[in-house]
């Protein structure tokens, strides 16, 4: 994801966010991965909320980039994989951030997936 496909998705998310009464804390979108930090009622588990971002922001990304389906394998935008973790603290919360954050200095973000995947 580059260029306009980036920021529209990240204008998608901010449409969310507003309707379902998120907060987006922290976010990069990069080329092949998005990092989000989204602060949410209890009301939604963090499956549901995983499925609303994912359903709403590709029905809209293929709304406006057609085109973008058919570059896409077997037409879908999103994998099926995605990792949550709850922030309960402020400590995590800032280290949650903080690698966001690092995701955006591109010689240091094989050295993190490295680091999550080990």
């Amino acid at each position: 994801m580059s260029g306009e496909v980036s920021g529209y998705l990240k204008e998608v998310f901010q449409q969310i966010v507003e309707e379902y009464e998120f907060r987006i804390d922290a976010m990069e979108v990069l080329e092949d991965h998005v990092y989000i930090f989204v602060e949410v009622p209890r009301r939604y588990p963090p499956a549901q909320v995983e499925q609303i971002m994912k359903s709403v922001s590709a029905r809209e990304l293929f709304k406006k980039f057609p085109k973008l389906r058919k570059q896409l394998w077997a037409g879908e935008f999103w994998s099926e994989g995605y990792f949550i973790r709850s922030a309960g603290d402020k400590g995590t919360a800032d280290i949650i951030r903080k690698c966001i954050e690092y995701q955006t200095h591109e010689e240091n973000s094989l050295q993190l997936h490295m680091l999550v995947k080990s």
